[in-house]
């Protein structure tokens, strides 16, 4: 055997042996695989299988944390849709189907975000072109987020003005296609552009600001605290916000490498508190569906007239 075929069969063997090991090293993932040099280790080798990636929920990686957090949340945001489908008509003789329209906007959003989120951390090592496809659909799941979150506090805030709810809905949804229109594009995923995706998410999040400027002008801060539940919103919207600077900075890990790979880096501390954005800001959905019908006869906004008649019961 020549030197030249002894130095492939040697190569050969050491691409095997890596494909066999559960976890590798930062220096022994592909080029593809690599984003945040920082974390150093607990990485999956290219699986290019489906079972393989799949099989990876058997075992500690460190993408673990990441799976598993939204792929609870999407369990448990299912659970709650169908609970709350069967529990909020009936809560109040005034609510309608608008309710649990735009309740199902919000449920929408999370299931899809989180879902997104959770195949795409678990199928990220098949290969160079499922990965990018799976990320794809991670920042097209903020997106219906972020949107899903938009509807019903735009609806409970300006229940008195179907106008400009229908005006602000459609404000958030020509942002949030174009955001997701620059969030497939190929640079997008690459690490470079990692602040600016944080940044971009933020900025479709803050637009909330205009229609919460203008609630208040309109309606004063003691109505907006109780119609919008304005301070959870404003909560959620710090979790996400904090969130997404701990993700841009790659904190704790950029601090002390290699020793938050596993657990606490910054991308599953991001997940954690988009988790509790979520909670936060259906308890406040809460709380406005509550004031809304708890004031006793309420009438149907209106905000769906012309549209087809089992959503207007």
């Amino acid at each position: 055997m020549g030197i030249a075929n002894q130095v492939i069969k040697a190569a050969e063997d050491i691409q095997h042996g890596v494909e066999e090991r559960l976890t590798v090293l930062w220096d022994e993932i592909k080029e593809w695989q690599q984003d945040n040099h920082f974390i150093t280790s607990g990485y999956r080798p290219e699986s290019n299988s489906y079972r393989k990636s799949v099989a990876s929920l058997r075992y500690i990686h460190n993408e673990t944390v990441n799976i598993y957090s939204h792929l609870i949340g999407t369990i448990y945001s299912v659970i709650a849709s169908v609970v709350l489908y069967f529990t909020l008509k009936p809560r109040y003789e005034t609510a309608t189907l608008e309710d649990v329209a735009v309740f199902s906007c919000f449920f929408f959003g999370s299931t899809a975000c989180l879902g997104m989120s959770a195949t795409y951390h678990l199928i990220s090592n098949h290969s160079s072109s499922v990965s990018k496809f799976g990320n794809h659909l991670d920042y097209v799941g903020i997106v219906f987020m972020i949107w899903g979150s938009f509807i019903p506090s735009i609806y409970y805030g300006f229940s008195t003005e179907p106008a400009l709810i229908r005006r602000y809905w459609t404000m958030i949804t020509t942002i949030g296609a174009g955001t997701a229109l620059v969030a497939i594009s190929p640079q997008f995923r690459t690490p470079k552009w990692r602040p600016f995706r944080a940044a971009m998410f933020v900025a479709m999040g803050l637009s909330a600001i205009v229609p919460v400027l203008h609630g208040l002008e309109l309606f004063g801060q003691a109505e907006m605290e109780k119609s919008m539940a304005l301070r959870w919103m404003l909560a959620q919207g710090m979790f996400y916000i904090l969130g997404a600077v701990i993700y841009a900075a790659r904190v704790p890990e950029r601090l002390a490498p290699g020793r938050f790979d596993i657990w606490g880096s910054s991308h599953q501390i991001f997940h954690v508190l988009v988790l509790t954005a979520a909670a936060t800001h259906l308890t406040g959905l809460l709380r406005a569906f509550d004031y809304r019908h708890g004031k006793g006869n309420v009438m149907p906004v209106g905000v769906f007239d012309g549209a087809p008649a089992w959503l207007r019961r």
